[in-house]
């Protein structure tokens, strides 16, 4: 079976919202159906030419206010026809890159020509569950519960991912101090990167029309969260859920957003006379001892690099999702070995822009945002290969290597 080259032609996300910001009260569902919009007008291919839309969430008790099959809502919602296949998926916050993955697997076969990646979270919509009240309740309060707590691992037994990564962290040397200084760094490269420009509407960014009872709709353009610290100020920040370093302003905000990535082969792509944005050189998945959840970047990494035949030293920019400031560090002294100078020069060139921490991390769409970020950053500065990975819940993890 022939193999065929696969190239991103659009990449586009909505601006993340803060847990209370404009975007709150947005269903996951119309923010996916708003991204899936976006793309098929930018690039003005019909709606029907998208053979398969793979649909990435991890927080089903928001899904669940509009039922389930969330990529089939949302492209119903986008006006695509009803014959349009979608598959939804949840694979913690790895899940906008699996769709990724998943496009590009059914390009890369043949099996299809145009495939649409997404990924759509709001977190701020996230319901308290009621557990057993469906068979009553006797004497006495009813218990609720929230699933954004601890992001409900503790039920299953396992720890708080925050634990997990402070645990392993200090395990590889990253201590508190050097997660704080991550976490500023995250800030300051976010505010410089905005004062430049480089992440705006029409490119990264569409704006996001919020109706309001009374008056005009709140336009949002921007990212919400990003924020003016210090390190005095971050030194002060108790730590969460009982983990050894992990506190506010060392991990991201919970957020609303969606992404979305048109993916094509590139025979089609020069067929429809679209331009490709990169060539997606290769995706990988891993999944790791679950505690180790802060290491699983680095080991996608260097599964993706072997698989694609690369050196780390072939790749200009590298993106690893802040889940917490302990994943980049960790993960880029795995990938230094140790060596002092690799770590430094590795740390130069991850999250130029700055991360999650700073950004957002509307936990479905991380994968997806991280991609498009780097994306378009290699397309500024003329070029290159790019690697981008992400953790999710419980030491899974995801790697994609694009070339620009």
């Amino acid at each position: 079976m022939k193999e065929h080259e696969v190239v991103i032609v659009e990449a586009v996300r909505t601006p993340f919202s803060r847990f209370d910001g404009a975007m709150r009260d947005i269903p996951s569902v119309r923010l996916g159906a708003m991204v899936i919009k976006e793309v098929i007008q930018r690039t003005g291919i019909l709606p029907e030419e998208i053979e398969e839309t793979y649909y990435g969430s991890c927080i089903p008790a928001e899904v669940a206010l509009e039922f389930d099959v969330p990529g089939r809502q949302a492209t119903l919602l986008a006006g695509m026809p009803p014959e349009a296949y979608s598959f939804s998926l949840d694979r913690a916050c790895c899940s906008s890159m699996t769709t990724l993955r998943l496009g590009y697997r059914s390009i890369k076969s043949g099996d299809a020509d145009v495939a649409l990646s997404v990924g759509s979270e709001n977190m701020s919509r996230t319901p308290f569950l009621a557990k057993g009240i469906r068979w009553g309740n006797k004497i006495g309060p009813i218990q609720l519960q929230d699933p954004l707590f601890e992001l409900g691992y503790g039920n299953s037994g396992f720890n708080p991912v925050a634990v997990d990564a402070g645990e392993v962290a200090l395990e590889y040397g990253v201590d508190r101090e050097m997660q704080d200084e991550w976490g500023l760094l995250s800030q300051e490269r976010c505010a410089e990167c905005y004062k430049k420009g480089n992440i705006k509407v029409g490119e990264e960014l569409m704006a996001v029309e919020v109706p309001q009872r009374k008056g005009p709709p709140i336009v949002v353009t921007h990212d919400e969260s990003p924020r003016e610290t210090s390190l005095e100020k971050l030194a002060k920040l108790p730590t969460v859920y009982g983990s050894p370093t992990v506190t506010a302003g060392n991990a991201p905000p919970i957020n609303a957003g969606a992404t979305a990535i048109l993916l094509m082969s590139a025979e089609k792509a020069k067929e429809k006379g679209l331009k490709p944005l990169a060539t997606v050189v290769g995706c990988k998945e891993i999944a790791m001892s679950p505690r180790l959840i802060a290491s699983v970047p680095a080991y996608a990494i260097k599964k993706v690099l072997n698989a694609a035949k690369l050196d780390l030293d072939d790749m200009q920019l590298i993106e690893i999702n802040e889940a917490f400031a302990a994943m980049p560090l960790v993960s880029t002294k795995i990938l230094s070995d140790g060596d002092p100078k690799k770590w430094r020069e590795l740390q130069e060139k991850t999250n130029v822009n700055g991360g999650a921490v700073a950004i957002g991390h509307p936990v479905g769409a991380s994968g997806g945002r991280i991609t498009m970020t780097m994306m378009y950053e290699l397309r500024r500065r003329g070029g290159g290969y790019g690697v981008a990975a992400v953790c999710g819940g419980l030491a899974q993890g995801s790697a994609t290597i694009i070339k620009v």
